[in-house]
């Protein structure tokens, strides 16, 4: 029987010795960051991820994703639980509490992640993505855009991902095709295909807003070249509602070896409308901020030494 125990004690170390947490109190809005608060957190979240993630482990990797005329169906029991955890506020533990997140210290949100990751590797990458491309517009994105979608990336209704890699491509990002055509509204009309999207597509929020580096007509070659775009699955009106469908599909999902509950998508944007982040052909800037915010991510998502069970339990590694 699989079993998890959340090392509270250990994080407290590093939080209060290692770290010298107390220093946080003196940085404006961490004033109630106190031990007995930080306690208090690691404390429910462990209850959280050992209640109701580590019993959803392997039936959903056993279970996997299903893809199916573009939509992508999660496992049984994962929309429960990121409803559970999107109402608890695990999700925006370090987003601005002026768009209705927790406004604590990005270190209590990677221990958190920690033990997220510990007890469903698969389910810890959708709402990680998110915690990255909202690091990308926070400090790059327009205030009207963070208007718009930061409220419902807090409350976990609006998720998101990260597309770069094309299949003619691979890592050479300079070499992409999508293309970015500018509007009169100064929106742009994004075409193009990525692979290897990391919750690209999934049954688990209301819309998608992917992070899609592309290239405007008259941009220069190479990495120089590239902008970054906000490209939501569902548009926006002005008011906050939902609109109509964007031009952006699911092609199909990729059949792993593991983390099989996490949905890789094929992603197809036919003329979808988009919104530059960050300057023209600067996106590769733009988009280092959410990449790094991810490596540190992965950098967490180690064998979980404190996981039992009687039988063999496989670990996979992320790769976004």
């Amino acid at each position: 029987m699989l079993s998890y125990k959340a090392p509270v004690r250990d994080m407290r170390f590093i939080f209060d010795e290692v770290l010298d947490g107390s220093r946080l109190q003196a940085l404006p809005g961490f004033e109630e960051v106190d031990p007995d608060t930080v306690e208090a957190i690691l404390e429910e979240a462990g209850k959280f991820c050992e209640n109701e993630l580590l019993p959803l482990n392997r039936d959903g990797d056993e279970e996997g994703c299903r893809w199916e005329d573009g939509q992508v169906a999660t496992p049984k029991g994962f929309k429960e639980a990121y409803r559970s955890l999107c109402e608890s506020g695990w999700n925006s533990i370090a987003m601005d509490a002026d768009y209705g997140g927790q406004g604590l210290p990005k270190t209590l949100n990677l221990m958190i992640d920690e033990m997220i990751s510990s007890t469903n590797l698969s389910f810890s990458l959708y709402p990680g993505l998110t915690n990255g491309a909202y690091d990308a517009l926070a400090a790059y994105a327009s205030d009207e855009l963070k208007e718009s979608y930061f409220p419902r990336m807090a409350d976990g209704t609006w998720s998101a991902s990260m597309c770069l890699t094309e299949a003619h491509s691979g890592t050479d990002l300079g070499l992409l095709r999508t293309k970015a055509v500018p509007q009169d509204d100064g929106s742009y009309r994004i075409s193009g295909t990525k692979i290897f999207i990391t919750a690209g597509e999934h049954d688990l929020t209301d819309n998608i807003l992917h992070l899609v580096l592309a290239r405007t007509p008259d941009a220069p070659k190479g990495i120089k070249g590239i902008s970054l775009f906000l490209v939501p699955k569902i548009l926006v009106n002005d008011d906050g509602s939902l609109g109509g469908a964007n031009g952006v599909s699911c092609g199909s999902i990729e059949h792993k070896r593991g983390i099989k509950a996490s949905a890789t998508c094929v992603m197809n944007f036919d003329d979808a409308k988009g919104f530059l982040i960050g300057d023209l052909n600067k996106g590769m800037r733009a988009m280092f901020k959410m990449m790094n915010t991810e490596r540190v991510a992965v950098g967490m998502q180690k064998r979980p030494t404190r996981v039992r069970s009687s039988t063999p339990v496989s670990v996979s590694r992320a790769v976004h």
